[in-house]
């Protein structure tokens, strides 16, 4: 997309559906983060900037959310459009309705569809139904929206992008899987640690290497913590049980007993790295409070960009 102006590529983006960032180009990803941080500055100097008024999205949820509940209501109310929440209990979906007609009729009704759920193929069959743009707000296998956020907190600290190193410590769930092609195709280094058996999936494995390789970057997969977080620019982890698998809580602990991001590890990062966390944590098991409550640790920064890298989602495809 060599060439191409901010606004062909907003453009480009209107109607689109947001499932996961391997549908984006490099260009596309790095527009809406400097959107999103654009957005942001509108936002603290208080302007009202209202895109979408008269609009609104629909937001189903089929898993519990603070962040994302929160951050898309009030992102949709401040962009001047309208917010539904909808569990699983409040749609017919609960009661046997194909997906597919779901997705029809409330594109009837909607300008948008935002969706957070366990199986990422139920987001797919929505945007496959629907004729309004559809939202990933967290699947199994992808978390778009949170590595969007993160990549812009990363740009706001550290200035640039290209060329740094993200170690991502822990398990290879779909936090990692979004992150690692995020930063492949953003030109970052990324490098994951995990136990054996909870390494990332190995399509998305594949598809980021292939980002990876036209963007200069690389990506490395090992089982080595020390070796992962060498040099990092930017150290990150996630609960070792994410929700769904609470019932492996105990399996994980002792899997994962030499993964603990804590003060020894990071030493092995630069001095000036960048703690992050998706949240929520748990304080002295994937992280000990030294490190997520230290001087390095932006976990606030990331949450409260989510609200402007969704809206920035929003803005531009809705």
């Amino acid at each position: 997309m060599a060439g191409t102006t901010e606004q062909d590529i907003e453009i480009s983006l209107k109607g689109r559906d947001f499932i996961g960032l391997v549908d984006y180009a490099p260009e596309e990803i790095q527009y809406l983060i400097d959107l999103a941080i654009n957005l942001k500055k509108k936002n603290q100097a208080g302007e009202v900037f209202q895109p979408l008024k008269g609009k609104t999205l629909g937001m189903i949820f089929e898993k519990s959310s603070t962040r994302t509940r929160v951050s898309f209501e009030v992102g949709m109310y401040q962009l001047g459009g309208h917010a539904l929440f909808l569990s699983k209990n409040d749609l017919q979906l609960g009661r046997g309705e194909t997906i597919h007609d779901t997705a029809q009729t409330m594109s009837r009704y909607l300008d948008g569809i935002m969706i957070r759920t366990y199986a990422h193929r139920t987001v797919i069959e929505l945007a496959r139904g629907a004729t309004v743009p559809v939202i990933n707000g967290l699947t199994d296998l992808s978390h778009p929206c949170q590595a969007l956020a993160d990549y812009q907190t990363i740009q706001e600290k550290k200035g640039r992008l290209q060329g740094l190193k993200m170690a991502y410590i822990g398990d290879g769930n779909n936090m990692v899987h979004s992150l690692m092609m995020g930063a492949a195709k953003l030109g970052m280094n990324f490098a994951v640690a995990t136990p054996q058996g909870y390494e990332p999936d190995g399509e998305v494995l594949e598809l980021s290497r292939e980002a990876a390789s036209k963007a200069g970057s690389s990506i490395w997969v090992g089982t080595d913590p020390v070796e992962a977080i060498a040099d990092a620019d930017v150290v990150y982890t996630d609960v070792w049980a994410s929700m769904g698998f609470e019932a492996e809580q105990k399996e994980r602990e002792l899997a994962f007993k030499n993964f603990q991001v804590n003060e020894a590890l990071v030493k092995y990062a630069k001095k000036d790295y960048l703690f992050m966390h998706c949240l929520p944590a748990h304080r002295g098991e994937e992280v000990s409070e030294g490190v997520i409550d230290g001087a390095n640790s932006v976990i606030f920064d990331q949450a409260e960009n989510r609200l402007h890298a969704q809206k920035a989602v929003m803005a531009a495809i809705m």
